[in-house]
């Protein structure tokens, strides 16, 4: 049940492998919510991406903006009497890997199309932002085994990586919770998401750290 002041639409983001569906699933369970997952295995371009990233960028990042768009869409014309909201993306993420992905003429043909879309986007309450090493990103996306990933090189996962870094470097734009996910199980460890979830209850602003190592030393 939703207390007075708890963020109503919560945003979990980061690199690819970092645990984001994970810990979003979780959430929503917590407060009872609407779950907004991206649908990536929908997206018929991604296979073909990830083997060959020229051949289809374009197709595969406009594919990624309407599905969310359209998702975003339907979370404001939502149940008023549910308003808690948990995604594992944020829209401006779309842009961020079409900037990694395309060209300087498709990537202009993009942002006419992405000023239109996400001109109504909501804004989050909070963004919880996980981070973890390359090699840890590495390790998880091979134990998920999801084959169109199998293409996927270090570089690509470690300039997705540093891009996000920038990205919540310079972000104002929700309360921010930045999280070391580099040795957390969410999906097992409760002692671990149960500090966690107490954070995301009682944040209303700024930006934050979370490292459940530090506080059991």
């Amino acid at each position: 049940m939703l207390n007075r002041g708890e963020p109503e639409f919560i945003v979990v983001e980061g690199p690819i492998g970092v645990g984001k569906t994970t810990l979003a699933r979780r959430l929503a369970g917590s407060f009872g919510s609407d779950l907004l997952l991206e649908g990536v295995e929908e997206n018929p371009f991604l296979q073909r991406f990830y083997e060959n990233p020229r051949s289809v960028a374009l197709q595969t990042q406009l594919f990624f903006l309407f599905q969310r768009a359209q998702q975003l869409k339907s979370l404001r014309q939502g149940d008023m009497f549910q308003p808690v909201r948990v995604a594992d993306y944020i829209m401006e993420k779309d842009r961020l890997f079409a900037e990694l992905t395309l060209d300087a003429d498709e990537f202009n043909l993009y942002l006419q199309v992405y000023e239109h879309v996400t001109l109504d986007a909501p804004r989050p309450d909070l963004v919880v932002y996980l981070q973890a090493p390359v090699e840890v990103l590495r390790k998880r996306i091979a134990e998920r085994g999801r084959h169109y990933e199998r293409h996927l090189e270090e570089s690509y996962l470690r300039r997705i990586s540093e891009r996000y870094m920038e990205f919540f470097h310079h972000y104002d734009e929700a309360p921010l919770l930045i999280v070391n996910a580099s040795e957390i199980d969410f999906a097992n460890n409760d002692s671990d998401y149960a500090l966690l979830l107490e954070q995301v209850r009682k944040l209303r602003s700024g930006r934050h750290y979370f490292n459940p190592s530090q506080l059991t030393l």
